[in-house]
């Protein structure tokens, strides 16, 4: 029998560090970087900005994102810019990704102090294209059930021909921070006694009832993980 030592696999640390991209240049207080509260922001949302440089110009794209552990992945097709600059024989390109959820209309008695409520998450990294078969299939279907859990293994799966249609993204969460505000206006001791409405108004996001497709069996019932919405 062996008397080596078994391999010790490195902790995760439970926050990522700052860098001078991450750190804020206002409100420094409102950043987070612990990895509880990053991936809880990135859970809940699925739309993000992918922004980067095209041509010596600035670009952003919405899409959609899945997290996998410490990875995001993003999906477009095999003809998009982005997708094809992260690829070939030097393959990466650096992006910003950016996720916001907009919590509530911060009303103040001045203008100057209107604000939101917010939560969002910055990402900074070099994206590079998935060319793992497997790793892209399980990339495309965390994509999928990150937008409506339980979606994948309920649909048929993307064929050699889509699959090949398709390229998808991976961005390490590695250079990461999130920003959030909470509670109400910040008026001026000056402007409390002015006859303005001040406060805030909640914003969140609502579904509606699943509308069954005009071509869809009568036999085909509404499946549990939509029954909620």
């Amino acid at each position: 029998m062996s008397d080596a030592a078994p391999a010790v696999v490195p902790a995760v640390p439970d926050a990522y560090a700052p860098t001078e991209r991450t750190v804020p240049t206002r409100s420094r207080e409102r950043a987070a970087y612990d990895r509880e509260t990053v991936h809880a922001i990135l859970d809940q949302e699925y739309v993000c900005h992918l922004g980067f440089v095209r041509d010596g110009r600035p670009v952003v794209l919405p899409t959609l994102y899945g997290r996998v552990g410490e990875r995001l992945y993003v999906h477009g097709s095999t003809g998009s810019r982005p997708l094809r600059m992260a690829g070939g024989e030097d393959p990466g390109l650096a992006v910003c990704l950016t996720v916001t959820h907009l919590d509530g209309l911060v009303l103040a008695r001045s203008a100057f102090h209107h604000s939101m409520n917010y939560r969002s998450v910055m990402v900074h990294g070099i994206a590079h294209q998935v060319t793992d078969a497997e790793e892209k299939l399980a990339a495309l279907d965390a994509l999928v059930d990150h937008v409506v859990p339980g979606r994948s293994a309920d649909s048929r799966p993307a064929n050699a021909k889509e699959a090949a249609a398709t390229a998808v993204l991976r961005l390490d969460l590695d250079e990461v921070s999130a920003k959030i505000r909470t509670g109400g206006p910040n008026d001026e001791p000056e402007d409390q006694d002015l006859p303005y409405w001040t406060g805030v108004v909640p914003v969140s996001r609502t579904y509606g009832t699943p509308v069954p497709a005009d071509d869809l069996a009568p036999s085909v019932v509404l499946p549990p993980y939509l029954q909620g919405y």
